[in-house]
C-alpha cells in the first residue's frame, strides 16, 4: 500500500517517520526539502512554491505526496481564471467550496464543466485528411500523384475536409479526462463523471504521449467548451515527468507552480485595470538588454506604455513571497533598479503576495537621477471583488 504524506505550502512538518528510500525519493522530486532529525525522523517542508498531488515512484518504492495551497482552494481557482487566459468560473457555477485540496477540486470542476458542455452534443469540426484511396474524393494532389504513382491513375492521392468529432478540442478534453482518472486524489464519484466524458468522446483519437498539445483557436463555435478546454490545458501541462536522466524516478499527478499562477494573475489583472485609460501593457517584455552587446536580456513582468507615448512609462514585477521590513529582499531592489535604469524610469513597482497592509511603502535608491521603488501587497485571501479593487488601486498608483 502506498504511503500518503500530506503537507501545507510553506508549513514545515517535523517528526515524520519515513524510510531512507522514501526520504530520498521525496528529496529527488524537487517538490519539497527534506532534512534528517534525531531518532530516524525527518523534517519536510513544502517551500518550493508548488502545490498539488503526485504519486512518486522508483524501483520498489512509492509514496503519495499531497501539498495543499496556503490560500483556500476557492481563492486559488479565481487566480487560475486569469492564469489560464480568463476562465469564467461564475458562469460555470462550479462548486469547489467543499474541497480543501487542489486535485479533487480541479478534477470535480473539470468533470462538471465537461458534463455541462458535452450535454449539448459533442463539438464537430472539419479536419483536412490526406490519403491514398481507390476513388477520387475531394481534391487530387497532383504533385504527390506524379511523385508516388508515376502517372498512374489509382490509387489516387487525395485531400479532403472531413466533418468529424476527432478535432483538436476534443482530443485535449479526452486526454485531460484520462489524466485526471489516473491522478491520485481524484474522488470515486468524480472518476465516474470522467468515465462518462470518455464515453461521450468515443471515436476521438488519443494524443500521442510526449507530444505538444494540438493548437485550437477560440471561436463562436467552441464557446461552450472554452472553459473546460483551458482547464484541460492546465491539467495536461502539469503531466507526468521524469527527473533528469534517471528514468527510474517518476511523478504522476498534478502540480501547479504558485509563483507562475500569481505572476499571471497580477499581470493580466493589472493589464485590464490599466487598459481603461488606454495605452498598452507588454507582458514578459524581451525588447531590452542590460548591456550593449545584448547578452544580458531583461524580462520584466509588465511594461506599461500610455497612449501616444511610444516608450515605457512604468514597469512592474510580481513576487510570490511576503513583503518584509527594510533590509530584506535586497535582490528585488537590485532587479527593479536594473529595469528602471535601462528603461529610463524614475519609479518602479514591486507587487508581493503577502505582507502588512495593502501598500508596503517605498524605497528611495541612490543614484543620479535617483529611483523610487514602490512596494505593493495583495491580500490573496480577499473576496474576488476586494482583490480586484486592490489591483485597481495599484493601477492608479502606476
Amino acid at each position: 500500500m502506498t504511503a500518503v504524506l500530506r503537507l501545507t505550502e510553506h508549513r514545515p512538518r517535523r517528526g515524520i517517520r519515513l524510510s531512507a528510500p522514501q526520504a530520498a525519493l521525496i528529496a529527488a522530486s524537487g517538490l519539497v526539502t527534506v532534512a534528517p532529525e534525531p531518532d530516524g525522523l525527518w523534517r519536510v517542508n513544502a517551500d518550493r512554491e508548488m502545490v498539488g498531488s503526485v504519486r512518486l515512484s522508483a524501483v520498489g518504492e512509492s509514496i503519495e505526496l499531497v501539498i495543499t495551497p496556503k490560500i483556500p482552494v476557492r481563492r486559488l481557482f479565481f487566480l487560475l481564471g486569469y492564469a489560464q487566459g480568463g476562465m469564467h468560473w461564475q458562469r460555470e457555477a462550479v462548486d469547489v467550496q467543499r474541497h480543501d485540496d487542489l486535485v479533487p477540486a480541479v478534477a470535480h470542476a473539470f468533470a462538471r464543466m465537461c458534463e455541462r458542455a458535452l450535454g449539448q452534443g459533442v463539438l464537430m469540426g472539419y479536419r483536412t485528411v490526406e490519403e491514398s484511396a481507390p476513388v477520387v474524393r475531394g481534391r487530387l494532389r497532383t504533385a504527390e500523384q506524379i511523385r508516388r504513382r508515376y502517372g498512374g491513375l489509382l490509387p489516387a492521392e487525395i485531400s479532403y475536409d472531413d466533418h468529424t468529432a476527432d478535432i483538436a478540442e476534443n482530443r485535449i478534453l479526452l486526454a485531460a479526462a484520462h489524466r485526471l482518472m489516473r491522478t491520485p486524489g481524484t474522488e470515486p464519484g468524480t472518476r465516474a463523471l470522467l468515465r462518462r466524458v470518455v464515453v461521450r468522446l468515443d471515436g476521438v483519437s488519443a494524443l500521442p504521449p510526449g507530444r505538444k498539445l494540438p493548437v485550437w483557436q477560440p471561436s463562436r463555435l467552441n464557446t461552450r467548451i472554452q472553459n473546460p478546454l483551458r482547464l484541460a490545458e492546465l491539467v495536461l501541462n502539469s503531466h507526468s515527468y521524469e527527473f533528469g536522466t534517471d528514468h527510474s524516478l517518476r511523478a504522476d499527478g498534478l502540480v501547479l507552480r504558485m509563483w507562475q499562477v500569481f505572476e499571471d494573475f497580477v499581470t493580466r489583472a493589472l493589464s485590464e485595470a490599466l487598459s481603461t485609460g488606454g495605452g498598452r501593457c507588454l507582458l514578459q517584455d524581451r525588447r531590452f538588454h542590460l548591456d550593449h552587446a545584448k547578452t544580458a536580456q531583461l524580462r520584466p513582468d509588465l511594461v506599461y506604455e500610455p497612449p501616444g507615448a511610444g516608450s515605457p512609462a512604468a514597469v512592474v514585477d510580481a513576487k510570490y513571497k511576503r513583503s518584509r521590513e527594510a533590509g530584506s529582499h535586497t535582490g528585488d531592489l537590485y532587479q527593479m533598479l536594473a529595469y528602471c535604469t535601462r528603461l529610463g524610469l524614475r519609479e518602479g513597482h514591486l507587487v508581493y503576495a503577502a505582507g502588512s497592509g495593502i501598500t508596503g511603502g517605498r524605497h528611495h535608491l541612490h543614484g543620479t537621477p535617483g529611483v523610487t521603488v514602490h512596494q505593493h501587497v495583495l491580500d490573496l485571501d480577499s473576496e474576488p471583488e476586494a482583490l480586484l479593487a486592490q489591483v485597481s488601486a495599484i493601477a492608479e498608483a502606476i
